[in-house]
C-alpha cells in the first residue's frame, strides 16, 4: 500500500502519475470538507473521457435545436393558431420558466445523486414530451403550451448537470477546451433548428412535421448516454480520481454561493446576455419577415407554409457566428489570463457592450436595408458569443466541486427568470400594445415590433457593466477557491516528455506546445 501524503507536505512530494495538465491556470478546488488523499490514476481514462465530452455535446446540440425549431416556424404557429405575437411570445417563456423552476431541484440531487441517472431521466421526459407536442391540433393550443413546461423539465435536467460532469473528467487547460466544444454547440444548435423547422415545414407544408425530427435524433443520444457516459467522482479531474465524500447541506451551499461574489455579479451579467440572446433568437426572424413585407419583397403571410428564408438565413448566420464567437473567445482568454487573471469577465463585458451599438443599427436599417441588417446582426451574435466558452468557466473556477452542480442550477434559475424566461413575452406585449393603434396595417405590425427591440440595447449595457464588477473580485475569489486545496506540484521532466508524445496531446498538440 502507498503511504498517505498529507496536505502539508504534499508540495515536497511529486506524485508519480499526474493531471494531464501540468498548471491550474483555472484553479483546483474541492469543498472543504473531507477529502481522501491517495495517489494512483484516475478513475476515468483520457479516453473515455473525450468519448462522453463527445456524446454530451451531441445532444446538448439537440436540446438547442429543439428549443429554437418553434422560432424557426413561428409564422407558421401564429397562422395555424391564429395568435397575437405576445401569445406566441408565451410558448417560450412557458418553456423556460418550467426548466428554471425545476433547474434548483436537479442541482441539489446533481451534487448528491448519480448524475448519469439524473440525465438519463430527463432526456426521457424531453422526447416524449418534444414528440407528443408534434400532434397538437389547432383547437388545442393549450395542449402545446404543457408539452412546451415538460420539454423544459426533460432539458433542465441535462443542462444543469453535463458542464459539472465536464468539469470532474478534465482540468486546467483541456477542462477549458472541453467547456469551449461544450458550450459551442449552443449557439450551433440554435441555427440548426431555425434551419431544419423551416426546412421541413416547408418540405411537409405541416410545421408540426419539424418537432418530431430531434426526438428521433435524441433517442440515439439517449443510447449513447447509457453506455458511453461515465458519472465521475465529483472533483475527480483535480485530485487524482478522489471523491468528495462528505457533501454539505443545500442551505450551506446557497450561503457560500450567495457570499461568492464573482458567482454572485457573473450570474446578474449572464442574466442580462440570456434576456438579450433570447429575444433576439425567438423574434429576429419575424422582424425581419415583416421588414421585407414593408419594402415589398414579400406578401403578408396568408396560408401555411410562410415564407421562410429569413429563418434560413438567421440560421446560418447564428451557426457562423457561434463557431467563430466561440473560438474567438477562448483563444482570448487562453492569451490573457495568464497575463491578467480578471481577462474573462472583461471579454465578457467587451462582448455585450460592443454589441451594443451593431444592435442599435440593425434595428434602424431593417427597414430600408435588409443586406446591411445582417451584416449588424452577424457582428452583434458574434460579439455575444465571445462569453459562452467563458461563463462556464468563470464558474468552475470560483466554485468548489461539491457546489458545482448547485451553482449551475442557480445561476440558470436566476438568468432565465429574469432573463429569456420574459423576453420573447414581453417583447411581444409591447408590440401587441403598440400595434392596436393601427391593427390592420402591415407597416405598423413591423413598426411595432421594431420598437419593442430596443429594449435589448440597454440589457446588454447592463449585462457589461454587472461583467466589469465581476472583474474587480474575480482574482480573490479564484484565490480563495484554489486554498481549498493543495496546490499541483510540478511533474518530473522525464513525465513531460512521455506526456507530450502520448496519444491525448496528438489530439491537442498546440495545447501539448503550450504546456511544455
Amino acid at each position: 500500500m502507498e503511504p498517505r501524503i498529507s496536505v502539508s507536505s504534499f508540495k515536497e512530494v511529486v506524485s508519480p502519475r499526474r493531471s494531464l495538465s501540468a498548471s491550474f491556470r483555472y484553479g483546483s478546488f474541492v469543498n472543504s470538507v473531507h477529502t481522501s488523499e491517495r495517489s494512483g490514476p484516475p478513475l476515468v481514462s483520457p479516453a473515455r473521457g473525450y468519448v462522453a465530452v463527445s456524446v454530451l455535446c451531441y445532444i446538448n446540440l439537440l436540446n438547442y435545436m429543439e428549443r429554437y425549431t418553434l422560432a424557426g416556424v413561428l409564422l407558421n404557429i401564429q397562422k395555424f393558431f391564429d395568435i397575437s405575437d405576445s401569445t406566441a411570445g408565451l410558448l417560450q417563456t412557458v418553456f423556460i420558466v418550467s426548466f428554471l423552476l425545476v433547474a434548483p431541484l436537479f442541482g441539489y440531487l446533481g451534487d448528491r445523486c448519480n448524475r448519469k441517472y439524473i440525465m438519463m431521466g430527463g432526456l426521457i421526459v424531453w422526447l416524449i414530451t418534444a414528440l407528443s407536442s408534434s400532434f397538437v391540433t389547432e383547437h388545442l393550443f393549450w395542449f402545446l403550451v404543457l408539452m412546451r413546461a415538460l420539454v423544459g423539465i426533460g432539458e433542465a435536467s441535462y443542462s444543469t448537470i453535463a458542464p459539472t460532469i465536464i468539469g470532474d473528467l478534465f482540468s486546467g487547460t483541456k477542462r477549458s477546451l472541453m467547456i469551449s466544444a461544450f458550450y459551442i454547440f449552443i449557439p450551433v444548435g440554435s441555427g440548426m433548428g431555425y434551419i431544419s423547422g423551416a426546412s421541413i415545414a416547408s418540405v411537409t407544408g405541416d410545421w408540426r412535421w419539424a418537432l418530431r425530427v430531434t426526438p428521433v435524433l435524441g433517442l440515439i443520444g439517449l443510447l449513447l448516454l447509457i453506455f458511453l457516459v461515465p458519472n465521475p467522482p465529483r472533483g475527480a479531474a483535480e485530485n487524482q480520481g478522489q471523491a468528495n465524500t462528505e457533501p454539505s447541506s443545500y442551505k450551506e451551499d446557497v450561503k457560500y454561493l450567495l457570499k461568492n461574489k464573482s458567482f454572485v455579479w457573473s450570474t446578474l451579467g449572464v442574466t442580462a446576455l440570456a434576456f438579450l440572446a433570447g429575444a433576439l433568437a425567438f423574434w429576429t426572424p419575424t422582424l425581419l419577415f415583416r421588414a421585407r413585407v414593408v419594402q415589398g419583397e414579400l406578401q403578408p403571410c396568408t396560408e401555411e407554409p410562410c415564407n421562410s428564408s429569413d429563418s434560413y438565413i438567421f440560421g446560418a448566420v447564428t451557426v457562423v457566428t457561434g463557431i467563430l464567437g466561440v473560438c474567438i473567445g477562448a483563444g482570448l482568454s487562453r492569451c490573457f489570463l495568464d497575463k491578467v487573471e480578471y481577462a474573462d469577465p472583461v471579454i465578457c463585458a467587451v462582448g455585450l457592450l460592443g454589441s451594443v451599438p451593431f444592435l442599435f443599427a440593425a434595428i434602424f436599417t431593417a427597414s430600408a436595408n435588409i443586406p446591411a441588417t445582417y451584416v449588424c446582426i452577424f457582428i452583434t451574435e458574434l460579439m455575444l458569443s465571445l462569453c459562452w466558452p467563458i461563463l462556464a468557466d468563470i464558474l468552475l473556477y470560483v466554485v468548489v466541486p461539491t457546489r458545482r452542480a448547485s451553482a449551475e442550477a442557480l445561476q440558470i434559475t436566476v438568468g432565465h427568470l429574469l432573463g429569456d424566461a420574459g423576453s420573447p413575452y414581453l417583447l411581444g406585449v409591447i408590440s401587441d400594445s403598440i400595434g392596436k393603434s393601427n391593427p390592420v396595417s402591415s407597416e405598423w405590425s413591423f413598426l411595432s415590433l421594431k420598437y419593442s427591440f430596443l429594449l435589448c440595447p440597454f440589457a446588454g449595457v447592463l449585462g457589461g457593466v454587472f461583467f466589469l464588477i465581476t472583474a474587480v473580485y474575480i482574482t480573490k475569489d479564484k484565490q480563495a477557491a484554489q486554498q481549498l486545496v493543495p496546490e499541483q506540484s510540478a511533474r518530473d521532466e522525464g513525465e513531460q516528455q512521455e506526456l507530450t508524445v502520448g496519444s491525448e496531446d496528438a489530439l491537442f498538440p498546440y495545447q501539448a506546445a503550450a504546456e511544455t
